[in-house]
């Protein structure tokens, strides 16, 4: 990932705002939700702007940034990327221009710092993919697994957007993309490797279930495919089970 190594732990609020298509699940606690989905709430550490390194954030500290990444995340899916102003999000997130300076040195460094988050709940839940057995236990828990992927593709809609449509140019933010989905693979490929036949060639087996789902919540998350969540889910967990782990149709 692009920018400065220095990070933080700045849980996502309660009140965060979910810019998406479909309704919004809330989280009971402070913290990001894991991408575990049991419940548990977790922090992990979100980069700081340039000015904010070099010192530690208190507690309000830490609520102020989380504002402001939080009210990012609603201006980009509102406005664009390109269209966001730093004024559009000092609005939404009730703070001052020079709050905002505090922690970030423009909407980019906020950007990068909101595609850290992508990757950090992109990975675990990539970690997460239990080992995933043939009969209908094993489909249910992949639509799971599948449905944890849909929350953290509808919750970081508009910064997904941003870097898919940026790839074409070749840009930061493409390359920003680029890795988070790269990483995510090369994990993923660890947990089918434990599950699927010896057959199936894991590396390939994980770049296509990626390019798939991915792909797909894009399309639905721009409007561009009209499917229920349900719907979504049973046809990418049945394809995937089917295809990866020896699942039939018939036994569900």
């Amino acid at each position: 990932m692009s920018g400065t190594p220095s990070l933080r732990s700045v849980p996502r609020s309660k009140k965060a705002s979910r810019s998406r298509p479909a309704a919004p699940r809330r989280t009971n606690n402070s913290g990001r939700r894991g991408a575990t989905g049991d419940g548990r709430g977790h922090t992990t550490g979100v980069q700081l702007g340039t000015p904010a390194q070099g010192r530690e954030l208190r507690a309000r500290g830490r609520r102020t940034m989380r504002k402001l990444l939080d009210a990012g995340v609603e201006i980009f899916a509102q406005r664009g990327f390109h269209a966001a102003r730093v004024d559009d999000i000092v609005k939404l997130a009730k703070t001052s221009h020079g709050t905002f300076y505090l922690y970030f040195s423009n909407k980019e460094e906020l950007f990068r710092a909101l595609a850290q988050e992508v990757a950090g709940e992109m990975i675990t839940l990539a970690d997460s993919l239990p080992p995933i057995d043939p009969g209908p236990e094993g489909r249910a828990e992949l639509r799971a697994w599948l449905g944890r992927f849909v929350e953290v593709y509808e919750h970081y809609g508009p910064v997904i957007r941003a870097w898919t449509e940026a790839e074409i140019g070749g840009s930061e933010f493409g390359r920003l993309g680029t890795d988070v989905l790269t990483e995510f693979s090369r994990v993923l490929t660890g947990r089918i490797r434990r599950s699927s036949s010896p057959d199936i060639n894991p590396q390939i087996a994980a770049l296509a279930v990626v390019a798939m789902i991915e792909r797909f919540n894009y399309y639905v998350l721009s409007r561009q495919v009209d499917v229920s969540r349900d719907e979504m889910l049973d046809t990418l967990a049945t394809v995937t089970h089917a295809g990866l782990f020896g699942g039939s149709a018939n036994r569900y």
